[in-house]
């Protein structure tokens, strides 16, 4: 979106990088809601880069938030952008354009993720804006967001 672009106020005040997000989590300063999206080597990318070092950063970005004060609020949504359907057994069902797209994983951690549990739930990508909008009372911002499912059947709140 040219309004996020390099040299935008919207890319220097909420664009950062891990470093940014590892500062964050030590000085319980996160932002209500984060986006973090490895880069180089550590994307799992095929060719480039290695399962193993994208799985050693999640890790410790994970276990960086699990120690820190922050984590009794968190929930963490690890999930990929996979295009090719690699994880897929059937083609997905067409809902317009845009998808839902491939199935792909997703792993919910939280305090509050349901223990032990696998969700059946029908979910897709605008799942998670969804989620977004739900806890914060936002309007949607499309119809596609509007009929989403919420993943608030992946948590528990006691």
């Amino acid at each position: 979106f040219k309004s996020c672009m390099k040299a935008t106020a919207c890319f220097e005040n909420n664009l950062k990088d891990r470093d940014d997000l590892l500062k964050d989590i030590a000085s319980n300063n996160l932002p209500s809601v984060v986006f973090y999206k490895p880069a180089g080597a550590k994307n799992m990318h095929p060719g480039y880069a290695t399962l193993k070092d994208g799985d050693a950063d999640v890790n410790e970005i994970t276990q960086t938030l699990m120690n820190s004060k922050s984590w009794a609020n968190s929930v963490i949504i690890i999930t990929y952008d996979e295009n090719g359907g690699f994880w897929d057994h059937a083609a997905p069902p067409i809902v317009d354009r845009w998808g839902p797209g491939t199935r792909i994983p997703s792993i919910i951690i939280s305090p509050y993720a349901k223990k032990s549990h696998v969700d059946h739930t029908q979910y897709e990508t605008t799942s998670i804006l969804k989620f977004i909008e739900t806890r914060y009372d936002l309007k949607p911002l499309s119809q596609r967001d509007r009929k989403a499912n919420d993943l608030l059947n992946t948590l528990e709140f006691k």
